[in-house]
């Protein structure tokens, strides 16, 4: 037979893919999901409590519960994003759903002890939805072969060639494997017919020209993505005498996210010798995670609570496996044995974000409503890929911490009781991580909500909506090409509590 009967061909490649910045921003930054009171108040919960998404800011909310309960809630996340490049846009919509959060509180009253009530919680949340997708189309002096050219340079051109009665796809997984990632993409540069060595007969050659020719070349770029980071948070806390709660909670969490693009280019000229182009990535990771909270409460008086938490650093364990696809007319016959069936796996690496601290106030006006408000302050220049061992680990956490910076956010959260029925509203707004933030602008969003005590049972209806530019890189690395693409996120959140 000419291929090897097996189904998936995999193989431990040399080096890092994509681990890098990005990676540190996508499992550092945390959304803001939660029951639909929760994100109802723009997350703004520190010194309320009484929430068991609140146990994600201070974990010593759980004591403030006058009952045991359990809660459950649903989302429908919309998802729109307008991709600039060049001089076009494009709209892109997409809508999800998800049980993102269902946890219990069990409270334990000692009326006749200094510590009035003990709290164990269990709770279930989404802390990120990855769900997403985005098309962008436009014209660009910056082909695909400069990725390819970038990565070949100074690559001998024996390390390219195919050993005696191999087939195409084991020479990819060869190179991956013996060579790095850089030399593999520039193997797949040369079989898929974007690039060739100035002299193909000189295998010690490390110079490369293009196949292509163009003054602008149409692109046509398109990225979705699923998956999800999720959180088991196990928390204890009680009330001491009538106005402190201390608290603390660890965290367990599981991630998976799944990423596919694809370029495809036209319009090069009439005389060159590619006249089309496509290229596909394909890149799973998924891993586990640790992390822990302490925090407190205060009663200054009737009115006035204030409250203090420390998030510690999130440490995940994490696992890459990345699949490829090229062809243009000129590639080699073969090149479609190059597919997702043919899987690069990568050893595993860790992540540690930063920590943050969140400093809060409440002002509690009877049964008649509050206001509330929460500061975080968190260093993304302190986040890191481990081992550090590793030089491009090393270089790419010397790039963290000189291109990202603090992050400060800012929470404000309202409820109007009438009776039975509850009116609330929030607003946030955090501050980019990069120090430049022409790469990811501040996040605004505002939120709103309506709740309805039956007695035993309470349902709780949300919207929440927040806005963000960001310019996506089309290859974390090897070219430049990105677009502009404005976020918008909209989530209507309904929420059923039912006590005991």
């Amino acid at each position: 037979m000419r291929r090897l009967s097996i189904l998936i061909m995999g193989v431990v490649c040399l080096g890092a893919n994509a681990q890098g910045i990005n990676d540190v921003l996508r499992y550092s930054i945390q959304e803001g999901q939660g029951t639909a009171r929760f994100q109802a108040l723009g997350g703004a919960f520190g010194a309320l409590g009484g929430d068991l998404s609140a146990l994600n800011v201070n974990p010593a909310g759980s004591s403030v519960f006058n009952y045991s309960q359990f809660t459950a809630t649903g989302s429908n996340y919309n998802r729109n994003n307008d991709a600039l490049y060049g001089s076009s846009t494009v709209t892109t919509e997409l809508n999800s759903q998800q049980l993102n959060q269902v946890g219990g509180v069990f409270v334990f009253k000692s009326p006749n002890s200094p510590w009035k009530k003990i709290a164990l919680a269990i709770n279930y949340d989404l802390v990120e939805n990855f769900d997403n997708e985005f098309i962008a189309t436009g014209n660009s002096t910056e082909g695909i072969d400069n990725y390819f050219l970038e990565f070949a340079q100074d690559v001998p051109f024996r390390n390219l060639l195919l050993n005696q009665n191999e087939f195409l796809e084991e020479a990819y997984l060869r190179v991956g494997a013996e060579q790095g990632f850089g030399n593999q993409q520039a193997f797949l540069g040369y079989f898929g017919g974007i690039i060739n060595p100035v002299d193909e007969a000189d295998e010690s050659g490390t110079a490369y020209l293009s196949n292509a020719s163009y003054d602008n070349v149409n692109q046509t770029y398109s990225q979705t993505v699923n998956g999800h980071n999720s959180k088991f948070t196990l928390n204890f806390s009680g009330q001491y005498q009538e106005s402190l709660y201390i608290g603390a909670s660890v965290n367990f969490h599981s991630l998976l996210y799944e990423r596919l693009t694809r370029l495809d280019e036209s319009g090069f000229n009439a005389d060159s010798p590619v006249q089309f182009a496509a290229f596909d990535n394909f890149l799973r990771t998924e891993g586990e995670g640790f992390s822990f909270s302490v925090g407190a409460i205060a009663k200054l008086n009737e009115s006035i609570r204030i409250g203090g938490s420390y998030q510690s650093p999130t440490w995940y364990r994490l696992r890459d496996d990345t699949a490829q696809r090229i062809n243009s007319n000129l590639a080699d016959d073969d090149i479609n044995f190059i597919d997702f069936n043919i899987v690069n796996l990568f050893e595993d690496y860790r992540i540690q974000t930063p920590g943050k601290v969140t400093g809060s106030a409440a002002i509690v006006f009877g049964k008649d409503g509050l206001l509330s408000f929460d500061y975080g302050y968190q260093d993304f220049s302190q986040a890191e890929l481990r081992p550090n061992s590793d030089p491009v680990f090393a270089d790419q956490n010397q790039l963290i911490a000189s291109q990202l910076g603090v992050v400060n956010s800012y929470r404000f959260g309202g409820e109007y009781r009438i009776e039975r029925l509850s009116l609330r509203g929030g607003y946030r707004i955090e501050e980019s991580p990069y120090e430049d933030s022409d790469v990811i602008g501040d996040l605004e969003g505002f939120s709103a909500g309506i709740g309805y005590d039956f007695g035993g049972s309470r349902l709780d209806l949300a919207y929440a909506r927040t806005e963000q530019d960001v310019n996506e890189l089309f290859f974390d690395s090897g070219a430049t090409n990105n677009a502009l693409v404005n976020r918008t996120n909209s989530n209507i959140i309904l929420s059923f509590t039912l006590k005991f």
